[in-house]
């Protein structure tokens, strides 16, 4: 009798399983034949302006890696999750991907603070992370690869323009910035930076407002009082997420042209300028590592993909006017060195992925052949400063003559002397 029973329960779990494999419903057991990809961008709140769009181009990258047969034999399946702008969540989003959706990595996060409140559960569950945008260093994980740029690679270079004859030569400089852990880290090094050239306390000003924060008319007042005081100003913003509309917004209705206070801005590309009426920003900077405007033949070809790719999906503003940006490019030189290493690996387990991620190459949008550091985690990037045009673009005003490779941990904090240029094995 018990036998019977037995063979009747296989026999009706067997049949639950067909049934629900003929209604696309397949159970764990047979879901095993993908390998499971996490996407932790927030697709709401502040950061959604930003961050909507690299959870798109990591699926793009999905849809065309399982066109060629997938990998290891495998169709990828993303498992898309929304941590709204939410910093803890972002956590508990990570402990769901990687312990119960047993994704084998995962792209996402913008700012440092979504960041850093994934890294002790990516190390805690050796889960793998790619990092798609610029951050202000002073970190270093087994477990992350940083595709953005660290400060000598966006922060530093932009400065020094500004400071050169060709940026207008500044003397003064106001710091402007988001209060959370990229600005006020970022800041910190720049200080040390100018201090180092010569530039007085007197001659910097701070200031940070919060995420979301609308009403930068007292701001940009006190700027223009600034910069009356006698010297070339100059404004270096760190401001991230929708509050760049509004700061952008007053820019031009208070006048404050390129010509006399220009701004260099971090966090701003194409696509945070889409709602914003450009044309009395024309002149003010960005500095980044990739710009939509950049001629070559693997931009054209990747700005034709998203483009396609953005109209067959319906994808909201993309669909009629579709932009690129130097996150997506980081998303997309990630996204396919971590596919090119599970090759070399023939595995998705962690630290065979990360090993062979040593010194993986990837040619990319902006022009060179990207290269992930041996030892650092971080990518050899070339950096270029560009002026916004009318039409919501940029034109390249200055650019490092190749890739410079990332310092992590900068050598402006003298506590970072000594310090090793890789992860600690743990």
């Amino acid at each position: 009798m018990k036998t019977t029973t037995r063979r009747q329960v296989g026999q009706q779990l067997t049949a639950l399983a067909l049934g629900l494999a003929a209604l696309g419903l397949a159970p764990a057991a047979m879901a095993q034949n993908t390998i499971k990809v996490g996407v932790l961008h927030s697709l709401s709140g502040t950061m959604a302006i930003s961050e909507s769009v690299l959870k798109d181009t990591i699926l793009m990258e999905i849809e065309a890696i399982n066109k060629k047969g997938g990998l290891l034999g495998k169709k990828l399946e993303a498992v898309v999750v929304d941590p709204a702008s939410n910093w803890p969540l972002f956590a508990e989003k990570t402990r769901q991907l990687i312990s119960q959706d047993k994704v084998s990595v995962i792209f996402g996060c913008w700012t440092s603070v979504s960041r850093k409140s994934v890294l002790p559960v990516v190390e805690e569950l050796n889960g793998l992370l790619f990092y798609p945008v610029q951050y202000e260093g002073e970190e270093l994980s087994k477990n992350v690869f940083y595709t953005g740029a660290a400060p000598n690679q966006q922060a530093i270079p932009a400065v020094e323009y500004l400071m050169s004859k060709d940026g207008g030569s500044a003397k003064r400089f106001v710091l402007l910035g988001t209060d959370y852990v990229y600005p006020r880290t970022t800041n910190k090094i720049l200080r040390a930076f100018l201090k180092s050239k010569g530039i007085p306390d007197a001659d910097i000003m701070e200031e940070y407002t919060p995420f979301g924060h609308s009403d930068y008319q007292g701001i940009i007042a006190k700027i223009k009082k600034f910069s009356a005081e006698g010297k070339k100003t100059a404004v270096v913003s760190t401001i991230n997420g929708d509050s760049n509309v509004p700061f952008y917004k007053e820019l031009g209705n208070q006048g404050l042209k390129a010509t006399d206070v220009p701004v260099v801005a971090f966090s701003v590309g194409e696509e945070e300028l889409r709602g914003v009426d450009t044309k009395p920003l024309q002149g003010h900077l960005a500095a980044w590592n990739y710009f939509m405007s950049i001629k070559n033949p693997a931009n054209t070809e990747f700005i034709k993909k998203w483009s396609d790719y953005a109209k067959a999906k319906n994808i909201p503003g993309h669909k009629d006017k579709p932009l690129t940006n130097d996150p997506m490019e980081a998303s997309v030189i990630g996204f396919n060195m971590w596919a090119q290493a599970v090759t070399k690996a023939k595995s998705t387990d962690t630290d065979k992925v990360i090993a062979a991620m040593a010194g993986q190459t990837f040619k990319a949008p902006s022009g060179i052949v990207s290269k992930m550091d041996e030892k650092n985690h971080h990518l050899h990037k070339s950096v270029f400063i560009g002026e916004i045009k009318a039409d919501g673009q940029f034109n390249v005003v200055w650019k490092t003559p190749g890739p410079v490779k990332a310092q992590p941990w900068s050598p402006f904090i003298p506590e970072n002397k000594g310090k090793k240029d890789e992860p600690e094995k743990k």
